[in-house]
């Protein structure tokens, strides 16, 4: 590689993460553009089944004060990284999809008479309550995290940006823009974010921070 490919990633990447794309000689800038704030909660009613679209749902509802009850209910979740935390957490997960809309379906056709509690961000798509409502399906909603827009400007010229959710483009795209660069996003729905920006668009085969890294490597490793 002539020279190094700058690859901006939109959260702050853990040491061995980042250390993949050094491996490859590449050039990183990491800044986090979503900050996340937790939301206290009280359970309305006693839930028979859980319900998580997202790791940080987890990280907020670990710090409940009746969390050891809640770990003795079955749950559900979107996120192959959102079941590992749970389950290295004392959680039973019955069910895992990558995508709410894979998820939708099973949940409409084997817990249809659960009670479910579902925990979500104050972004959250529609999918899963719609399909609950679509079937009737009894559930409370707690939005226990906040999204929150932390746009930096970026002075530096990049070749590569990573891209996790479709709130982190929001807020990049608040001070900057994108040209030319190749854009690499964790999953379809982030990248439904860049319809109308650009084309330049490379989709992780599993929604994963490393995979999306892997992504960007093979990318310029098979094209340089």
């Amino acid at each position: 590689m002539k020279t190094k490919i700058c690859v901006l990633s939109t959260k702050k990447l853990q040491s061995n993460q980042k250390q993949f794309l050094l491996n490859a000689r590449f050039s990183v800038i990491e800044a986090d553009f979503i900050k996340i704030s937790f939301v206290p909660f009280q359970l309305k009613t006693i839930p028979t089944l859980l319900l998580f679209t997202s790791q940080n749902a987890v990280k907020s509802v670990l710090q409940n004060e009746h969390i050891e009850n809640l770990k003795e209910i079955p749950a559900v979740c979107v996120g192959s990284k959102t079941k590992e935390l749970l389950q290295k957490n004392g959680f039973k997960v019955l069910e895992n999809e990558e995508y709410a809309a894979d998820l939708a379906p099973i949940i409409q056709q084997k817990y249809h008479l659960q009670q479910i509690a579902f925990f979500a961000g104050n972004l959250r798509r529609d999918v899963l309550p719609n399909a609950l409502r679509k079937s009737n399906i009894s559930f409370e909603e707690y939005t226990v995290y906040q999204n929150l827009a932390n746009s930096i400007e970026i002075q530096a010229k990049t070749d590569a940006l990573l891209f996790f959710s479709p709130s982190g483009i929001h807020s990049y795209l608040q001070q900057n823009t994108i040209e030319n660069q190749t854009c690499f996003c964790i999953g379809t729905t982030t990248a439904a974010a860049l319809n109308g920006v650009t084309n330049n668009i490379v989709i992780a085969n599993k929604q994963t921070v490393e995979n999306v890294i892997i992504q960007c490597i093979n990318y310029y490793n098979n094209k340089l």
